[in-house]
Order: structure tokens, then C-alpha cells, then sequence
């Protein structure tokens, strides 16, 4: 099987992150853009308030990608 899933190379982004990193890592190892995945954990928090315990959570379990050479 050559099926490419995303979540194996999932990582928080070193350059498009506005605080943790999240929906930028998000964005860049899936086809939705980051953009998308900020609105949607903001639709989370705003409706039923569990977009920060998600976030947080992903923050922390989700591996940091580093910048090499820079």
C-alpha cells in the first residue's frame, strides 16, 4: 500500500504559527489550509467552548518540527 497519511508526519509548524504552532503543522501536513483549521478551532471555542482543551492538547502531544540550518 502507498497511501500517504498525514497524521504520520504531523509536526507543529517552526514557521507558520501564531501561538503554538498547531493549525500552521495542521495545514502543512494535510490538504486543509491553515487558515481552515484556525476558523475551525475558533468555531469550537465560540460553540461549544472545547476548541481549547483540543488545542491545548494537541499543543502539547503533538511533536515540535525544527528548523534545520536556520
Amino acid at each position: 500500500m502507498t497511501e500517504n497519511n498525514w497524521l504520520r508526519d504531523l509536526t507543529r509548524s517552526a514557521n507558520d504559527k501564531w501561538i503554538g504552532g498547531v493549525c500552521g503543522g495542521l495545514g502543512e501536513s494535510s490538504p486543509i489550509p491553515s487558515w481552515a483549521w484556525r476558523l475551525f478551532f475558533v468555531t469550537l471555542v465560540l460553540c461549544f467552548g472545547t476548541g481549547i482543551l483540543l488545542y491545548v492538547l494537541l499543543w502539547i502531544f503533538v511533536p515540535a518540527k525544527f528548523n534545520k540550518g536556520n
